[in-house]
């Protein structure tokens, strides 16, 4: 079998004409002066805020970065073979995770701060082209390391082994629940995403669980990433996920489920059990059979520039996924981090943060701009008709980035141009829109457009097949 391959690529850097100077703290109001966003190369994001405020993702390979404001990024570690500063001699000290999946480096770690403080890296190891994996644990009293190994505590792929049904053992996410008990969900291909129960005060799993519960997948289905976040606000679990191919090609996309429980079972937006979600027997990647399954949020796309636009430069993304998230409970904001790709450049990758909101239903909305310091604003009532570049994200692994199309938001609430139909929205920001006879919810947002360099208007929404459309203002604000 052939499961995904991890790439490499270089440090990049994307300047912004204008940001504003907020911090994740404040509320940005108004743009005054320029800055430069540094962005960094870390595959699978595992995002964590330590104690003194600092962002940290972390990632394949060894890569990790941080930030004190979610927008400038710093490179501070980057290969496993050549340039790994978390951890002291990584491939003598995970040499028995290296030797049992027969590779030099390493693939999608987490980071988790145990009940006493320190710092619990999840990291794991995979042959690349069968399931022959290892997760292990190691522990740094700082986020920054030096991390020490405490020993591999899963492995997969080993002879016998049902990778049909039984996971991959890649892709950690640990979190505590809302009731302060861990747990670590985990899982790539092959048989699915499992979650274990965690002893919060060691980082290792409790007992007895074998390799735990099983959540979702089966049949070698094209789903992974996993990464759960709670929200205090709906008491929902949200379980992430990325299905479709990691490569500039391969049509990765986010998608998101929902429990009241930490360990499921996980519904989507039709309420139906994701432990469904999978291939069929003796299939093989086979794309029909999954998806139909979970709220996707977010593909691959491009944003066309519109007659009003002053830069007419416009950049396409291309498989966006294996995703993290996170709340910050001082101002009720959430943020979606990924990496991307994009077309035309071979399989170099950058890392994204959006802002997330959560619908009318419970169910997250993504910004379709990157955060730049704002706030959880709405645009003032009169800045919300207009002309949009509207996005629809669709339900497809879509290997082809989806491109917007220009319609008008009318005063009178009607809807024309490339979609026909009504909107209105409440003064908080809420908005419901009808659209081609799909009804979509979700919120207005004030965002700013690196392209063009100016704050607009933007909503962004879900219909109820679990499809994203986006819209961003493009006429200027009187």
């Amino acid at each position: 079998m052939r499961l995904r391959r991890m790439l490499t690529a270089v440090l990049g850097m994307c300047v912004i004409g204008m940001a504003c100077a907020g911090c994740l703290a404040e509320e940005a109001e108004e743009v005054v002066k320029p800055l430069k966003y540094a962005s960094v190369s870390v595959h699978d994001p595992s995002i964590i805020r330590a104690e003194d405020g600092t962002f940290y993702i972390f990632g394949s390979h060894m890569a990790a970065a941080r930030s004190d404001d979610l927008i400038g990024w710093k490179s501070i570690s980057r290969d496993a073979q050549a340039g790994c500063t978390l951890v002291e001699n990584v491939q003598e000290q995970m040499k028995e995770a290296l030797t049992w999946a027969r590779t030099k480096t390493f693939w999608a770690p987490d980071v988790q701060q145990l009940r006493d403080g320190r710092y619990a890296m999840y990291y794991c190891t995979c042959e690349g082209s069968s399931p022959l994996s290892a997760l292990g644990l190691a522990i740094a009293e700082k986020p920054e390391g030096p991390y020490v190994n405490q020993g591999v505590f899963l492995k997969s792929g080993m002879a016998g082994y049902n990778a049909t049904y039984y996971p991959n053992v890649v892709d950690p996410c640990a979190f505590f629940d809302k009731d302060g008990r861990m747990w670590m969900v985990y899982g790539s291909y092959s048989g699915g995403i499992f979650i274990l129960e965690m002893d919060g005060d060691t980082g290792f799993p409790l007992e007895g669980q074998n390799y735990g519960k099983k959540l979702l997948g089966k049949n070698h289905a094209r789903i992974e990433g996993p990464y759960i976040l709670y929200s205090p606000e709906t008491d929902y679990y949200y379980l992430f996920l990325s299905f479709g191919g990691l490569d500039s090609n391969g049509g990765y996309n986010i998608r998101v489920c929902r429990s009241r429980n930490p360990d499921g079972p996980y519904e989507d937006h039709l309420g139906r059990d994701m432990i469904a979600c999978g291939g069929a027997p003796g299939t093989f990647f086979h794309d029909p059979d999954y998806e139909p399954y979970a709220v996707k949020l977010m593909g691959g796309y491009k944003f066309e520039p519109a007659d009003s636009d002053t830069n007419r430069v416009a950049q396409a993304l291309r498989s966006p996924g294996h995703n993290s998230a996170y709340y910050d409970a001082e101002t009720g904001r959430y943020f979606l981090v990924f990496h991307t790709r994009f077309a035309n450049s071979g399989e170099s990758f950058t890392v994204r943060v959006h802002q997330m909101f959560m619908n009318e239903e419970g169910w997250p909305v993504v910004s379709p701009l990157r955060y730049s310091g704002e706030g959880r604003e709405a645009p003032a009532a009169e800045n919300r008709p207009g002309v949009y570049k509207v996005l629809f994200h669709e339900h497809d692994i879509n290997t082809v980035e989806h491109v917007s199309q220009i319609a008008s938001l009318h005063p009178d609430g009607t809807v024309d141009g490339a979609c026909a139909g009504s909107w209105e929205s409440t003064e908080d920001g809420t908005v419901r829109l009808t659209l081609d006879g799909q009804t979509y919810t979700g919120v207005f947002t004030r965002a700013l457009d690196g392209a063009q360099s100016a704050w607009v208007s933007c909503f962004t929404a879900l219909n109820g097949n679990g499809e994203a459309v986006w819209g961003i203002r493009t006429d200027p604000v009187e």
